[in-house]
């Protein structure tokens, strides 16, 4: 039972919210913040970010047992009532948003229910449903946590957490499209207009390049903003165009309709690794001696 509710907080999704988050303590501090702010932080970010997904998995248990991908949802199969995951849900939230108000500041407190608001109501309840370009808008909330860290140790913001909120608002299409390709029929018997469901593979991997291009300027006009060394820019750099190159190789695959498989996967697991790369590059630097 334990292990139901644990699923419906989506611990790989957590995972990499907080890969993104201690990063950011440390170039905001400049070196490693109090052990005590780190645990308090990854805490309460880990609490609401299972808050925003259990409701999200609340709200969309009519089309979760629709999809392959997720017909295996505690909801779905009904190891958890709808009604205990939704006080589940709203317990973990309030929970988040006392402990970061009480245990981290309000700013940082006020930017968690902001993240929460988005998935939950701007994406989940409104836009998913609605619109291509919802993972677009709704990826905001994953956003969140660089500007909840930067804040943790700051209680304000500053144009270099704005500049990681650019990172990984435009990294959110070039890593969801290809999963939503590789899913599509999914999306598609579900009734959600994800990108790849109402355009063809060309289109969306056109916008998946643009997409990540933008990505690449936010990395890297984080040099001049936060005083990056050198080899944060090389390493920046050379991720980025690994990731280019890895959209544009999708491009080519899909002006190839049925010749080649389109290999949307490669390119989504590849967008985990830049991101997960790129954010020890973050976390690294402070430490440099150049």
């Amino acid at each position: 039972m334990v292990g139901a509710y644990v699923a419906l907080t989506k611990p790989r999704i957590i995972e990499l919210l907080l890969v993104t988050t201690l990063p950011t303590m440390i170039l905001a501090a400049g070196g490693f913040p109090s052990l005590g702010l780190v645990l308090a932080t990854l805490v309460g970010g880990a609490a609401a970010a299972g808050s925003a997904n259990v409701l999200n998995c609340y709200l969309d248990r009519d089309i979760d047992k629709l999809m392959n991908r997720t017909k295996r949802r505690p909801l779905v199969t009904g190891e958890v009532t709808p009604r205990n995951a939704l006080v589940f849900g709203l317990v973990l939230g309030v929970v988040s948003l006392t402990w970061f108000a009480l245990v981290v500041n309000v700013v940082s407190a006020l930017l968690t229910a902001g993240a929460i608001l988005v998935y939950v109501v701007g994406y989940t309840m409104i836009l998913k449903r609605r619109t291509p370009q919802n993972i677009v808008w709704g990826g905001i909330a994953g956003c969140m946590p660089v500007l909840i860290g930067w804040s943790a140790v700051t209680a304000s913001l500053s144009w270099s957490a704005v500049a990681l909120f650019g990172v990984i608002f435009f990294w959110t299409p070039p890593h969801y499209w290809p999963l939503s390709m590789k899913f599509r029929r999914d999306y598609a018997a579900a009734g959600v207009p994800m990108l790849p469901v109402v355009a063809g593979d060309r289109r969306v991997a056109s916008e998946v390049i643009v997409y990540a291009a933008a990505m690449v300027a936010c990395s890297l006009v984080l040099v001049p903003l936060a005083s990056m060394t050198w080899v944060y820019a090389v390493v920046a750099t050379a991720l980025g165009a690994w990731f280019i190159a890895g959209c544009v190789a999708l491009y080519r695959r899909a002006q190839r309709p049925g010749t080649v498989k389109l290999g949307e996967m490669k390119l989504f697991h590849l967008s985990i690794t830049y991101l997960t790369l790129l954010f020890l590059a973050v976390a690294v630097d402070p430490f440099l001696p150049f």
